[in-house]
């Protein structure tokens, strides 16, 4: 049995939530895979809105209190850990 492909909606990591963008659009994302530079999707990246922006900014600013009362070393760690999570999937 063939399987149906299905398009996973691109969300935007606002305020500790994944959010759909208001907009709904994406950018599609293209690599070369091949020599004859047949295109292959590598990603949708959502193409958010002034107000999904706004609302990133507004997240951002409040978390930024807790964070600066972080150790460095604490700090560190999560920097480390994101950097890690990160290096696993870039397969």
């Amino acid at each position: 049995m063939a399987r149906i492909p299905v398009t996973k909606t691109p969300k935007v990591y606002v305020g500790g939530q994944f959010i759909r963008s208001e907009s709904g659009r994406v950018f599609p994302i293209q690599k070369k895979l091949s020599p004859k530079g047949q295109p292959s999707l590598l990603a949708n990246i959502p193409q958010c809105t002034r107000k999904d922006l706004r609302n990133a900014v507004e997240a951002a600013a409040k978390a930024g209190p807790d964070w600066a009362k972080r150790t460095p070393y604490n700090r560190g760690q999560i920097l480390y850990r994101l950097g890690e999570m990160l290096e696993s999937r870039s397969a």
